[in-house]
């Protein structure tokens, strides 16, 4: 069943932990304001469902709903998280697949030294340790079939939010497509 409209944006930010998808996440907001919903792997794994990562996990299916609902409601919208591929893509499938509009799929790839650096600057570096962090690393975890966007830990966070920007057509003065 189509989900969204020919106008909306489906855009999808994976990439291991300290990658930049929030960031970019946010500043894609910053940058197009109203119109364009976030919605954030951790926030609906962690905060709403206190949830662990796990294969069939009930935030899958809430990740899944709570886009699907936001496109059908006029918005575009970013789902940004790791989302392991073995995890995820079925459900990423199955919502580009479905999505009327425009989808663009990308993945941050930087490497383990530079997450690790980046990861000790965060407020979950408490909580999550440098083993557990190593553990959970996955290198070029890319959905099959070749549908992303490899962005390098060279890209710059406003070169990164431009071209996705770019990509997406969410540039000019009409970006709210409700």
């Amino acid at each position: 069943m189509k989900t969204g409209t020919p106008q909306t944006r489906l855009i999808v930010l994976r990439g291991n932990s300290a990658s930049g998808k929030s960031s970019v996440a946010a500043a894609l907001r910053d940058r197009t304001g109203r119109g364009l919903a976030l919605v954030g792997q951790d926030n609906l794994r962690r905060t709403v469902l206190k949830e662990r990562d796990r294969p069939g996990a009930p935030n899958i299916g809430l990740i899944d709903l709570t886009a699907r609902h936001a496109l059908d409601a006029g918005y575009h919208v970013v789902v940004e998280g790791i989302l392991r591929a073995d995890h995820y893509t079925g459900m990423l499938t199955r919502l580009r697949a479905d999505h009327a509009g425009r989808t663009h799929c990308y993945y941050l790839d930087v490497p383990l030294a530079e997450t690790l650096t980046r990861h000790a600057t965060k407020p979950i570096a408490d909580e999550v340790d440098e083993r557990l962090l190593r553990e959970w690393y996955r290198t070029l975890d890319l959905l099959p079939g070749g549908i992303e966007t490899v962005i390098g830990a060279d890209s710059p966070l406003e070169r990164t939010v431009e071209r996705v920007l770019r990509d997406a057509d969410l540039v000019g003065p009409s970006l709210t497509p409700r």
